[in-house]
């Protein structure tokens, strides 16, 4: 059932936010453009798998924070843990002693790794392996699979992108593409660059398996032309497989790259690797050039540092993951039906694995749309679901995923007058843009 959703308390928000920050928001996917007119500007609570906007709209969300919330918004234990913490200081002139005790917990949980260090986010993280990585090899070119959308908002990664403004050219050049399950691109890029590549740095999957033991041949090819091998686990740790998706392959990376669903929203993220890798950041070694490795100013903030560890506490002894990939299976099996009830499913399908799906829009003439997107997302919104994507967390239980099923359906039969009948006459105000784009429509 569709209730009427307002937004004038969002809508000055936006107008200030505009004003004090640029994109209106922190991060850009969770800006304005990314979202219809009709949609939570700002959202003020949230418990579970739900949220409140400052409007006072509620919706079941999916996304669970860009994916970093895997337990549910203010999972209790999680909040106690950090509360403790908090009440003992925050920030010290010497490491806290909780950085050696989550140092421990986290290899606990990466078998092929042995030494750790945290910071704040994946950007920090990510590109922390590329200077390793080139670091230890002495080569300057980073190799990254194009087909996965983000590695680091660092210049390494963002120049390689249609948002590249501020970045030389020079910088740009230094990195290269290949392309997940094309053994064949990798081979080509390292034919083209000999002796030059320093890394190569993808996500396990995006949602479908390597094929012909890809990520193995990945990294014996590196290995082989003294490359690293990277594997960035933000993502697809702790949501596919208890101890990432590396053991979930039985692939071992030379360095892995962890954050998100570390913490259950709590900024933590880490840099995990072998000894000889890592070890180029330490104190000691004699041998290399030392490498200013992710020394930040909060990667040892105590309370961040204890939800991590109450978050792999309750990976441990609850079926955290069993539960997501049950119900993200309920949910995509339940929108496709919708899309095929509605005649729509040659024009709105779901991808990904069941922890961590999204779904694809296409208009009348069956490519990608963004102005389909955005009415598919608009019309969800007014049935009480936020959902950029279909990240479902430990939170979603059955009714809410056929509180999602029922919305979807009824948004599904929108998108099919709108396939009619025009977008235009149903999206209220501007579809969303892509992200990476080298400049912004004119008004």
């Amino acid at each position: 059932m569709t209730t009427r959703r307002t937004f004038e308390a969002s809508n000055r928000l936006r107008e200030k936010a505009q004003r004090l920050i640029p994109g209106g928001a922190h991060t850009y996917a969770k800006g304005d453009d990314q979202y219809p007119i009709l949609a939570p500007g700002h959202v003020v609570r949230g418990k579970g798998c739900r949220v409140w906007d400052a409007d006072g709209n509620e919706y079941i969300e999916y996304g669970m924070g860009n994916r970093a919330v895997t337990l549910g918004h203010a999972y209790e234990p999680v909040n106690a843990a950090a509360r403790q913490a908090l009440e003992g200081g925050v920030n010290f002139a010497r490491p806290a002693a909780i950085e050696v005790a989550a140092a421990e917990r986290l290899l606990g949980f990466i078998p092929n790794a042995e030494m750790v260090k945290f910071s704040k986010d994946g950007s920090d993280a990510t590109s922390g392996a590329v200077k390793i990585a080139r670091a230890y090899t002495g080569r300057d070119l980073i190799a990254i699979c194009g087909d996965h959308p983000f590695f680091a908002v660092d210049d390494w990664f963002i120049g390689s992108t249609a948002m590249y403004g501020g970045i030389p050219p020079a910088v740009r050049d230094l990195t290269v593409k290949f392309s997940y399950n094309d053994i064949e691109s990798v081979k080509a890029l390292l034919a083209k660059h000999p002796g030059q590549i320093a890394g190569f740095i993808l996500e396990p999957t995006r949602g479908v398996d390597p094929k012909d033991n890809f990520l193995h041949e990945l990294k014996r090819l590196a290995h082989e032309n003294g490359a690293l091998l990277i594997l960035d686990e933000m993502i697809s740790g702790f949501r596919l497989h208890r101890y990432g998706a590396q053991d979930m392959y039985g692939v071992d990376p030379d360095l892995s790259t962890w954050g998100k669903a570390l913490a259950n929203g709590f900024s933590v993220s880490a840099l995990a690797g072998k000894r000889e890798y890592m070890r180029l950041g330490d104190i000691d070694q004699t041998d290399k050039p030392r490498v200013f490795l992710l020394s930040t100013t909060h990667g040892g903030e105590t309370h961040g540092l204890a939800a991590m560890m109450a978050t792999l506490d309750v990976y441990e002894r609850e079926p955290v993951i069993e539960h997501m990939i049950a119900m993200g299976k309920k949910l995509m099996a339940g929108v496709a039906e919708a899309a095929r009830s509605r005649g729509v499913q040659d024009h709105v399908t779901v991808q990904g694995m069941p922890s961590n799906a999204v779904f694809a829009t296409a208009g009348p003439d069956g490519k990608p749309s963004q102005a389909f997107r955005t009415l598919l997302l608009q019309e969800v919104i007014q049935r009480g679901v936020l959902a950029p994507s279909l990240v479902v967390s430990y939170a979603h239980n059955d009714p809410d995923i056929e509180q999602t099923v029922e919305a979807f359906d009824g948004a599904m039969e929108i998108y099919a007058r709108a396939l009619n009948d025009g977008v235009e006459k149903y999206l209220v105000g501007r579809p969303s843009q892509i992200v990476y784009r080298t400049y912004n429509a004119k008004s």
